[in-house]
């Protein structure tokens, strides 16, 4: 048996079929002239499975084809940073860039998307914090070129735009993206506890502009 010759070679126990089985039988047993032919057989078996499954556990998909499937949401989460659009849209191109120069494979598509958020959040903090900003339209000015289905829809976007960044973005990932707080915890790699608090701060102080606003109406 194999898992018995391995065991006297060696003088472990490696239970088969393992990477470290694989590994160790590559170090010990590839010199030796294998007698048994379905021995050796089961052997090429398991090396092409190992190989097989390590080859299919990464994805990429091509620059053009993540632009077409995330090039909007990430506008959506750069805006909400910056609060201008064409800052939003700088953000998004070098977000793209990176990810078409990096040749970075992901183990899923959930992780690609997680990097593309995390990198569109990093990119628009630095430029909401450069010290000159090349674009000058205002909030106000680009709520005026949006079409909401409702005239009085417009003011729960404006009141979110209002907000903290810190509170911005939580809400944004919570509420338009449909992350949890665990996601939203390891995208922005902060404590989930952290998260839960900044909701729930960005929800109150929400509560308190829209009511204020809501009171003067009445």
């Amino acid at each position: 048996m194999i898992q018995s010759d391995f065991l006297c070679y060696t003088g472990a126990h490696i239970p088969i079929g393992t990477p470290a089985f694989i590994s160790g039988w590559c170090t010990f047993f590839m010199p030796v002239v294998i007698k048994c032919n379905q021995t050796a057989f089961s052997i090429v078996i398991l090396l092409k499975a190992f190989m097989t499954n390590n080859k299919e556990h990464f994805m990429r998909l091509s620059t053009e084809e993540t632009v077409q499937r995330y090039g909007d949401r990430l506008f959506r989460i750069a805006f909400n940073i910056c609060r201008n659009p064409a800052d939003a849209d700088d953000v998004v191109q070098d977000t793209f860039i990176k990810y078409h120069s990096s040749k970075k494979e992901f183990d899923d598509e959930t992780n690609l998307k997680a990097w593309l958020i995390r990198v569109t959040i990093n990119r628009a903090k630095d430029i909401t914090l450069s010290f000159w900003r090349k674009h000058k339209e205002t909030l106000e000015e680009y709520v005026e070129t949006l079409v909401f289905e409702e005239p009085e829809d417009s003011r729960p976007f404006e009141a979110v735009m209002q907000l903290p960044q810190k509170y911005r973005i939580a809400i944004h990932l919570y509420y338009y993206e449909g992350y949890s707080v665990r996601e939203i915890a390891d995208i922005l790699k902060k404590r989930e506890n952290t998260v839960k608090s900044q909701l729930g701060r960005g929800r109150m102080l929400l509560k308190e502009m829209l009511k204020e606003e809501w009171d003067n109406e009445s």
